[in-house]
């Protein structure tokens, strides 16, 4: 009786090897698909994110003429307390300016790679159907 099962074992074993090595290989297909389709996103959401970091930019810049316009004023008023604060609020703005270009630079680094990602998905798809 156990060399019938053993031998009804190994029989369904050799029977399902197949099917099993055929499941494994078509399934690296779906992650590869995934993969691309992440790394698409992934180039449209550093789009997005390039796009605000410059309108960031492009504001921080105005605050800081503003501010440097008001310590004009300000001095040229005699309002040193005034002058001061506008200082202060300088001061801020300018750091965070610095804060949104680093922003900039690491977003489009981040672009430049998933392109490089994305070309290199095609370039597996492209190879795997030769």
């Amino acid at each position: 009786m156990r060399r019938h099962i053993a031998l009804f074992a190994v029989l369904a074993l050799a029977l399902s090897a197949p099917a099993v090595l055929s499941a494994q290989a078509s399934g690296g297909a779906k992650p590869a698909r995934k993969d691309a389709r992440h790394d698409r996103r992934d180039v449209r959401r550093d789009r997005k994110d390039i796009h605000q970091d410059t309108k960031d930019i492009h504001q921080d810049r105005k605050d800081v003429r503003d501010d440097r316009k008001d310590i004009r004023e300000d001095v040229k008023n005699g309002d040193v307390k005034d002058a001061r604060q506008d200082r202060k609020d300088l001061r801020q703005d300018r750091r965070d300016r610095r804060h949104d270009v680093r922003d900039l630079h690491k977003d489009r680094k981040d672009l430049r790679q998933d392109r490089k990602d994305v070309h290199e998905d095609k370039q597996e798809k492209k190879d795997s159907t030769k």
